[in-house]
């Protein structure tokens, strides 16, 4: 088989890729090592900056996220006891985000994708990229125990942190850069009206929550946890009393609990590999780059990859010239960096940290007081928060 782009991943960066491809008129394959109801039933992240939904819409596949999602204008800082919303919209000229879950973007994507015959191969084993550092790339993959090859232009890979297509890449050709935090995210999903119409980010003495939803009709918490806690001591009695523990009493009150169908604790990590491009190889989203989940960055990020990538594979197709993919890398990783930083500002001014001192936690608290009563600082904030522009 032969293809002009071949793509690793069936995630959100790989599926936007491979749409935008498609609608373009530009040929591709999309490989994954798990089955189409495997990625469906994988629960993430849905804050969706502007850009991101402007990429969906470019695809042809946001009009549901249009009648489904939840623009949000604002979210509210809680510390102290108090609220301190932050206005998104008014902070940056009309912005704002929109609350849509990664996994209804997933299968918008996979349907637009199947309406218009693209291909995607899901139970592909042992994929692996080659000779990409030349002219003559391919991709090498087993299915049903048959061996199958896919010669290309290029290769996208969208697998992933722990995917094929980083590991491919030879020793001393990239450079990573990884800050691991000491404690988690104790997260639950349920079958509940949220606690507030925005989002709650909460700064507490026992740790950070965040109170955030899918829908109307379904909630998602998360709570600050130890990286030894063990997820069959949290009953879903301890989880509620916990969260009701670290907000406002007027929030607390207004909680519901409802039992959850989903809980499981995540742990935090920045990550970045640099460069992003190897040749005719070249990485987007997860695969490059990883962001702790306080300031809404995952998805946006992998979104932003694919913008620049499209660009350079569209201008290599349509126009002949190869200066936006050789462009690609650094384009990237300028905004993956700005991403990185506000991610892991939001997380050690939102969070108790193990060995924090009174010192330590004077400066976090003197912080949060000048980031919400100082119009530049809340700007600042908010311009990140519905994201930089590309």
């Amino acid at each position: 088989m032969r293809t002009q782009v071949v793509i690793i991943g069936s995630g959100p960066a790989g599926l936007l890729l491979g749409q935008l491809l498609t609608e373009a008129g530009i040929d591709n394959v999309i490989l994954d090592r798990a089955s189409k109801d495997h990625i469906l039933g994988r629960v993430r992240a849905g804050v969706l900056e502007e850009g991101t939904v402007g990429l969906m819409d470019r695809a042809k596949a946001g009009s549901r996220m249009h009648s489904e999602g939840l623009p949000h204008n604002g979210f509210s800082l809680t510390f102290d006891g108090r609220d301190h919303r932050i206005d998104l919209h008014e902070l940056t000229g009309g912005k704002r985000v929109m609350v849509y879950g990664q996994t209804e973007l997933t299968r918008d994507l996979m349907e637009r994708r199947e309406a218009g015959n693209a291909p995607t191969i899901y139970d592909a084993d042992d994929t692996c990229p080659h000779d990409f550092g030349g002219d003559r790339p391919h991709v090498t993959y087993v299915k049903d125990g048959i061996s199958h090859r896919i010669d290309c232009d290029f290769i996208a890979g969208c697998d992933g942190f722990h995917g094929t297509s980083r590991k491919a890449v030879p020793e001393g050709a990239i450079k990573t850069f990884e800050k691991i935090y000491p404690f988690g995210w104790l997260g639950i999903l349920s079958e509940v009206a949220p606690v507030s119409h925005e989002l709650i980010y909460a700064n507490h003495p026992r740790g950070f929550a965040l109170c955030s939803m899918r829908s109307m009709t379904r909630s998602r918490y998360y709570i600050q946890c130890p990286l030894d806690e063990k997820i069959e001591d949290w009953s879903d009695d301890r989880f509620w009393d916990e969260l009701r523990r670290r907000l406002p009493a007027h929030h607390a009150e207004a909680l519901k609990p409802a039992p959850s169908f989903e809980k499981s604790i995540a742990p935090l990590r920045s990550f970045v590999a640099e460069p992003m491009r190897f040749g005719r190889l070249f990485l987007a989203g997860d695969a490059a780059h990883i962001v702790p989940p306080t300031g809404a960055k995952g998805l946006n990020l992998a979104a932003s990859d694919v913008h620049y990538l499209f660009a350079g594979l569209l201008e290599h197709y349509r126009d002949g010239s190869d200066a936006a993919l050789d462009a690609y890398s650094a384009r990237a990783l300028a905004r993956v960096w700005k991403a990185v930083r506000f991610s892991w500002w939001m997380t050690t001014m939102m969070h108790r940290f193990p060995d924090t001192s009174d010192f330590d936690q004077k400066i976090q608290e003197a912080e949060l007081d000048y980031l919400t009563h100082s119009k530049a600082a809340s700007t600042a904030l908010a311009e990140n928060y519905v994201g930089l522009p590309y």
